[in-house]
């Protein structure tokens, strides 16, 4: 194996010239699990740990090492542990906003070509619940792919209705209806794997996502449950973030299923996302409208005369606001941790001279 083969690509190649680290390796992080970590290179996947100094260099979680990451490392132990000196910048990242009330950022994985965003045809359909998937997926500079699983439980007529529903909601990225058990199933999704590519399955806890990986590793190498029949939902069956070499050269990152998603200042995402709501904002009177009660707002005309859902405004006012929000409380938060980490090298800076 080679390091193109885990996908270091030229662009990579680029970077390990520009920075100039001679006595390290490069390394791909294929597994976190809390503060627990494993890299691979062409030779082997090892255990990994951070140096000190990374670890407490780091002003958030964005700056440690997620799944995908390619980091500088040594070996140690006859090549049996790794330590993780430096990441590599990312060419893509898929984070959101973390669970509850703190405002930071949660690394999900990096330097990912595709998302597939999974939804079932039964239960777990919801238009707004995609639209914020594709919000985080384009803010990555990722590209979506939607897959609609366990299309065996609905009738051709729902199927087309569901891929109907996601186009008229402007949705315009490559969508795959496919179910585990019978048809062609995950061979559809097996033909849009490409050797040295990177992707990662996405989804609410349910639809599929870990059924599907043991079908595309080809053995019932990962633990499934079974969803509840009244609302087709399931419990976290992945539990940590992996990435799997498959046979055929393509890797994937499975990822455990998301109840909360929400975004910090996610603009271009938004705008990617919405990309015909930003098209019409280029026709209002005013270049600062915001979209709510201006005359001449191009937005509102486009509800008023059908060419736009009320549904789909609402969804995209609601992601902006919570966007700035998010961001703006994120900003705060900076700002604070950066004024006690400088009063706190004023105490020990005294400490030291007196």
């Amino acid at each position: 194996m080679k390091l193109k083969d885990l996908g270091f690509d030229e662009w990579f190649q680029e970077k390990l010239k520009e920075l100039e680290k001679p006595g390290y390796g490069a390394a791909r992080v294929t597994a976190v699990d809390k503060d627990s970590f494993l890299v691979r290179d062409e030779n082997d996947e090892v255990p990994a740990e951070l140096t000190g100094r990374l670890m407490f260099a780091a002003a958030s979680s964005a700056d440690l090492p997620t799944v995908g990451d390619w980091a500088f490392v040594q070996y140690h132990n006859s090549n049996t542990l790794a330590v993780i000196h430096e990441l590599f910048p990312r060419k893509s990242v898929l984070k959101r906003k973390t669970a509850g009330k703190r405002i930071d950022h949660q690394m999900i994985a990096s330097n990912i070509d595709a998302a597939f965003i999974i939804q079932s045809c039964d239960f777990d359909f919801n238009l707004r619940r995609l639209e914020r998937y594709l919000v985080m997926v384009n803010e990555g500079h990722i590209e979506p792919v939607i897959l609609l699983s366990k299309s065996d439980l609905v009738g051709e007529q729902e199927l087309a209705q569901r891929v109907s529903e996601i186009r008229k909601a402007n949705i315009k990225c490559r969508t795959i209806a496919f179910s585990n058990k019978t048809g062609p199933g995950p061979d559809q999704v097996r033909r849009v794997l490409e050797a040295g590519k990177t992707y990662c399955l996405l989804g609410s806890s349910g639809v599929g996502k870990t059924t599907l990986l043991n079908h595309l590793v080809g053995r019932d190498a990962f633990k499934t449950n079974i969803v509840r029949e009244k609302d087709g939902r399931g419990r976290h069956t992945t539990t940590r973030r992996q990435l799997i070499l498959l046979d055929q050269g393509a890797m994937l990152i499975d990822t455990p299923g998301m109840r909360e998603l929400a975004s910090i200042g996610a603009g271009t995402g938004i705008d990617d996302s919405f990309s015909d709501i930003k098209d019409l904002a280029g026709g209002c009177r005013y270049t600062d409208c915001t979209h709510n009660s201006e005359t001449g707002c191009a937005v509102l005309a486009a509800i008023e005369n059908g060419e736009l859902t009320r549904e789909r405004y609402r969804s995209y006012m609601k992601l902006v606001r919570e966007s700035e929000h998010y961001q703006s409380s994120y900003a705060e938060k900076r700002r604070k941790d950066r004024k006690f980490g400088q009063f706190c090298k004023a105490v020990m800076k005294y400490n030291k001279k007196h």
